[in-house]
């Protein structure tokens, strides 16, 4: 391994590092009880904090893990050849972990060769520009490019600018008291770029947030953080930053980006994978088609659930939990979380949580199945339904009603909404009716869909396991999962094309419309033009006619141009090649997306 690259294998550890907990974990015995405890040493002294059960498994791999990298960080600093030339750079003792000049080079190389997300722009914008009142905060979950983009941006800077630039690392045991003074010497040094990254980690960050600008940005130092608490950051922009940041979050990746950044092409591939900019998508889920839904739920737990708790708990000594609180003393907050995760698509309502998990996945392919035309099957007759159930909510790590030992009311699943909402996690999409116009109602859309998919395999890993299905053939038995799985594809395609169209169009309104029989997968209205064009979504790689019969009916379009003005267009998106039959243009999925 060359000095370049052994450094900026050095630099990626100690980020891994940082973000993994620290200490140990002991166990106490109380009036004959067990406690567990996550013992952390702060400035010189030892403290411990209370940790459920259900946690300390997690936590005491996660402690694991920083000691495996930890050791092999060890190993290969011994092996770094220090220069001739950073004397200088040395002299400059830091607080945190502090990268400037040749050590700050390696570190951000092996970035030369990646793509550029699309947002790199708005952060290219206020480095170059005259912005000098302002912190740029990038933040976003997990593995959606904030670092890299950081480094990307300093392989941009001149030889005279990215000797003014430092990339500062932040770990859980800093605070921003360590951070001022690390800022107050690269001020004194003539440093210009600071960029300092997982600043979220310090405890102390929301509630001093201000520092960095009112007192370096102030004063023309270019200040960006980056983090994946992205609900510190909304509280901070609230409270102590309020208008003198400029917010890029990241969470989500257009397929348009998902094709063009990681050069992997298809709807499949972006609905098995899209979320992260992960090359493989192991993030989510493994290559094998049966794979289960661990690494999913190690994500929601870890990017999303960690990341709620986390900004709760420093918000105001946790006064944010508000009616969460309940919920997080005994532990059943990252199971609450996990399910409304799973189910979003659905029904966002108290009766996900409450009622005894059942998969909508598998009780739309029954029917499906059963009203097939060729070779009808009831899948019923071959599989237990009440044990399928059970085995996904093993693997999902997901609670029942009578598992819970606090009931879920209608406003724990709001404030859950409220926090997926401010992540970029889920968006609201309206569900409008004709002829009933007063009726309202949306339809909630998880914009990763990696995650989403990663979870439908768990559906698939236990039909495999059940007893009655393992009777079947194994011509049935696959014609029975690739249904499932093709179910599941295309309810996520029309999600997909409802949501990236809706983002794409702000000024535009975008809905699916139902009628008393049928409806339209997506209508787009302007409402200055008064015009529209309607849309059906199908998953289909053949054009067959019958796919545009709501289109062509005459009832259906009178009611819509009468609400919604001038019917411009009639557009069936699908996976086949772009064609036109009649007045009904049909498109192919991934140009479509890539046009927007």
């Amino acid at each position: 391994m060359g000095q370049e690259e052994l450094m900026s294998r050095v630099a990626e550890l100690e980020r891994e590092i940082a973000i993994l907990p620290e200490g140990s974990i002991t166990k106490k015995k109380i009036r004959d009880k067990e406690y567990y405890y996550h013992r952390i040493t702060r400035n010189g002294k030892i403290v411990e904090n209370y940790i459920a059960f259900e946690e300390v498994s997690e936590l005491k791999n996660q402690i694991e893990c920083r000691k495996t990298l930890e050791k092999e960080l060890k190993e290969l600093k011994k092996q770094i050849i220090p220069e001739k030339n950073s004397r200088k750079e040395e002299q400059l003792e830091f607080k945190t972990i502090v990268r400037t000049g040749t050590r700050l080079h390696a570190q951000i190389a092996v970035t030369k060769k990646y793509k550029k997300r699309e947002c790199i722009c708005e952060l290219r914008e206020y480095i170059v520009g005259s912005q000098t009142d302002k912190v740029f905060v990038i933040y976003g979950l997990r593995r959606t490019g904030k670092t890299t983009m950081i480094r990307q941006i300093l392989t941009e800077l001149s030889e005279v600018e990215f000797r003014k630039a430092a990339f500062i690392q932040v770990r859980s045991k800093d605070t921003l008291e360590d951070i001022d003074e690390d800022l107050r010497l690269l001020e004194e040094k003539g440093f210009k770029y600071i960029f300092i990254d997982e600043v979220t980690l310090m405890e102390d960050f929301i509630e001093g947030a201000a520092l960095f600008s009112d007192i370096y940005a102030s004063s023309g130092m270019k200040i960006v953080l980056s983090g994946t608490d992205s609900l510190g950051f909304a509280f901070s922009k609230e409270e102590q930053l309020y208008d003198r940041c400029i917010m890029m979050h990241t969470t989500f990746i257009p397929y348009r980006e998902f094709e063009e950044v990681l050069g992997i092409k298809g709807i499949d591939e972006y609905i098995r994978y899209g979320g992260t900019m992960s090359l493989s998508g192991v993030n989510y889920n493994k290559d094998a088609i049966f794979a289960s839904a661990r690494s999913a739920e190690e994500y929601i737990d870890t990017a999303i659930a960690k990341n709620i708790q986390h900004s709760l708990k420093m918000y105001e000594y946790g006064g944010h939990f508000r009616s969460l609180l309940d919920l997080y003393e005994k532990g059943e907050l990252t199971n609450v979380i996990n399910r409304v995760v799973e189910n979003i698509n659905h029904s966002f309502t108290r009766r996900v949580v409450e009622r005894t998990f059942k998969s909508h996945d598998i009780a739309v392919t029954a029917s499906n199945l059963l009203r097939d035309r060729e070779a009808p099957i009831n899948i019923k007759a071959h599989m237990d339904l009440d044990a399928v159930p059970r085995g996904m909510m093993q693997v999902l790590d997901i609670l029942n009603k009578e598992e819970q030992s606090v009931q879920i009311e209608d406003y724990h699943m709001v404030q859950i909404e409220e926090y997926l909402t401010l992540l970029d996690l889920i968006m609201k999409i309206d569900l409008e009716f004709l002829p009933e116009v007063s009726r309202k109602n949306t339809v909630t859309v998880i914009t990763q869909p990696g995650m989403r998919y990663a979870q439908a395999n768990a559906i698939v890993s236990n039909l495999l396991l059940d007893a009655k299905f393992s009777e079947l053939s194994v011509t049935s038995r696959q014609r029975i999962l690739d249904r499932l799985l093709s179910e599941i594809r295309g309810r996520m395609m029309e999600d997909i094309v409802l949501l990236e169209t809706k983002i794409a169009h702000p000024e535009k309104n975008v809905f699916k419309l139902q009628f008393s029989v049928g409806e339209f997968d997506m209508v787009v209205f302007d409402p200055k033009a008064l015009n529209c064009q309607i849309y059906e979504v199908k998953y289909s790689k053949e054009l067959v006619v019958e796919q545009g019969r709501h289109l062509k009916d005459e009832e259906k379009c009178a009611m819509t141009s009468h609400r919604y003005g001038e019917i411009t267009g009639k557009y069936v998106i699908y996976r086949g090649e772009s064609s036109d039959l009649d007045d009904i243009h049909y498109v192919n999925v991934e140009e479509y997306l890539k046009s927007l």
